[in-house]
C-alpha cells in the first residue's frame, strides 16, 4: 500500500532521504559507507549497484540493446538515445539563464556557460594559455609542436586547424558572402559576422564574475581576467619586463628600438619612445578597446 499512498518510513540517518523500502535504504547507504560489492571481472572495477555493473558490462560485451527507431543507430545505455532522440525531436531542454540558449544536452549547456564565466579549465602546459574546451587545447599545442596537417591545394600553404585552412582558402577565391547590413563590412564566415553585429547591437555576453564588467567577446573578457589574476604572459626578451596584453609589449619594445608608432586608431598621430608609455597600459584592438 505503500507504493498508492507515497509513505516512505525508511529514512537514512546520514541525510535524511526517506525511501519506502527498507532494501532501496539499504541500496542508498553505500554512498555515505562507499561500499561496491558488485565487481566486474574483466577490469575489476567496483559498483554500488547491480545495476552499474550491468550497464558497466556493455563496454567489454558491446552490446547496445537500445536502438533509435528514427535512424536505427544504437546505445548501451537508455539514457544515450534518449539524448540522441533529442536530434530528431529537436527538443532542447537545456537553457543557459544568461542568454536563453538552448541544448539538447546538459554536457553541452556546462560547456557554454564557460563562455559566461571565463572558465577555461584546459591549461597549456607549453605556454600557459587557457581554453575551455580540451579539443581546443589540442588544436592549440599544433602550434607548440608546429604540426600543420590541413594543406592547401592551391598554393602548398599548411595549417595547424581545418578552419584556418578554410579561411585561407578564401585569398584564392577573394570570396566573403557573409555582408553586415549596417555598415556593408563582409566576412568569410556567419560567425564572424555574428560577432561583428554586437558592436552595432551593444551585446556584451561575456561578463567578468570579479567585477561584473561585460565584454563582446570572450577573447576580451581572457585578456581581462588577467587583471584580477595577476597573470602576465608577455615577457620582453631584452629586458624580462613582462605585460598582461601583447600590444603592451609591442609598444615597450619600442622603446628598445626606438621606433615610432603611428597608431590607426588615434587619427595616425605619431608617438615617440618617450610618449608612447602614457598609451602603453591600452590594448587597442579594431573595432573594439580593452583597457588594462
Amino acid at each position: 500500500m505503500r507504493i498508492h499512498t507515497g509513505e516512505k518510513l525508511f529514512t537514512c540517518p546520514q541525510c535524511g532521504k526517506s525511501f519506502g523500502r527498507k532494501r532501496e535504504l539499504k541500496i542508498h547507504r553505500r554512498i555515505h559507507t562507499g561500499e561496491k560489492p558488485y565487481t566486474c571481472t574483466q577490469c575489476g572495477k567496483s559498483f554500488s549497484q547491480s545495476s552499474n555493473l550491468n550497464q558497466h558490462m556493455r563496454i567489454h560485451t558491446g552490446e547496445k540493446p537500445f536502438t533509435c527507431t528514427q535512424c536505427g543507430k544504437s546505445f548501451s545505455r537508455s539514457s544515450h538515445l534518449n539524448e540522441h532522440m533529442m536530434i530528431h525531436t529537436g527538443e532542447k531542454p537545456f537553457t543557459c539563464t544568461q542568454c536563453g540558449k538552448s541544448f539538447g544536452r546538459n554536457f553541452d549547456l556546462k560547456i557554454h556557460m564557460m563562455i559566461h564565466t571565463g572558465e577555461n579549465p584546459f591549461r597549456c602546459t607549453h605556454c600557459g594559455k587557457s581554453f575551455s574546451q580540451s579539443s581546443s587545447l589540442n588544436q592549440h599545442k599544433k602550434i607548440h609542436t608546429r604540426e600543420n596537417p590541413f594543406t592547401c591545394t592551391q598554393c602548398g600553404k599548411s595549417f595547424n586547424r581545418s578552419s584556418s585552412l578554410n579561411n585561407h582558402k578564401t585569398i584564392h577565391t577573394r570570396g566573403k558572402p557573409f555582408t553586415c547590413t549596417q555598415c556593408g563590412k563582409t566576412f568569410n564566415y556567419s560567425s564572424h559576422l555574428y560577432e561583428h553585429m554586437r558592436i552595432h547591437t551593444g551585446e556584451k555576453p561575456f561578463t567578468c564574475t570579479q567585477c561584473g564588467k561585460n565584454f563582446n567577446q570572450s577573447s576580451n573578457l581572457n585578456r581581462h581576467m588577467r587583471i584580477h589574476t595577476r597573470q602576465k604572459p608577455f615577457t620582453c626578451t631584452q629586458c624580462g619586463k613582462s605585460f598582461i596584453c601583447s600590444s603592451s609589449l609591442n609598444l615597450h619594445i619600442m622603446s628598445h628600438t626606438g621606433e615610432k608608432l603611428a597608431l590607426k586608431q588615434r587619427s595616425q598621430w605619431t608617438f615617440s619612445p618617450m610618449d608612447f608609455h602614457s598609451y602603453a597600459r591600452e590594448c587597442v584592438r579594431p573595432e573594439t578597446k580593452f583597457v588594462c
